[in-house]
C-alpha cells in the first residue's frame, strides 16, 4: 500500500508538474499594484492591475483578466443573496510580463544592486530602474 503524500509533497509536484525550477518556489518579482500585460491565454494582450499575489501556487489576480462565474446559492439565514457572480481567477505568474511605468512597454527586468546594498528592478528596454506605485 503506498504511503499517502503531505500537502507540502502534493504542492511541489504540482510545481515540478508545471515546469516550475525543480518543484521549489520561485519568488515573484511581480507585486501588487504592478500593471502587466497578458501574454498568453484567452486574455492575450490585455493589461492590467495586479490585484493580489499567491506566491506558493506561483499565480496572480489580475483586475479584468480571467474572469470566470460563480453561481451562488441564497444563505440560509437571507444573509447572502444568490445569483452569478463575476470574479478574477488567478492566472499563471509565467502567462504575465511587466509593463514598465516609464516606457509603457512589455519588458523583461534585471536586478541591479545599489549604494545602500539593496536591489532595483531595472527595465531591460529603456534600462531605468523600475519605480513601484504605493499601493
Amino acid at each position: 500500500m503506498a504511503a499517502r503524500r503531505t500537502p507540502e509533497q502534493r504542492r511541489r509536484t504540482n510545481l515540478r508538474r508545471q515546469g516550475w525550477a525543480h518543484g521549489e518556489d520561485r519568488p515573484l518579482d511581480i507585486r501588487t499594484g504592478d500593471t502587466v500585460v497578458v501574454l498568453a491565454g484567452k486574455d492575450k494582450d490585455k493589461r492590467g492591475v495586479v490585484e493580489r499575489t499567491i506566491p506558493e501556487d506561483q499565480r496572480i489576480v489580475v483586475g479584468g483578466v480571467n474572469i470566470l462565474k460563480r453561481h451562488t446559492r441564497a444563505g440560509v439565514r437571507g444573509n447572502m443573496q444568490g445569483g452569478v457572480i463575476d470574479f478574477s481567477a488567478p492566472i499563471a505568474y509565467s502567462n504575465v510580463m511587466l509593463v514598465c511605468n516609464r516606457c509603457d512597454k512589455p519588458t523583461r527586468i534585471s536586478r541591479a544592486l545599489q549604494l545602500d546594498g539593496t536591489y532595483a528592478i531595472v527595465c531591460k528596454k529603456c534600462g531605468e530602474i523600475y519605480e513601484r506605485t504605493s499601493v
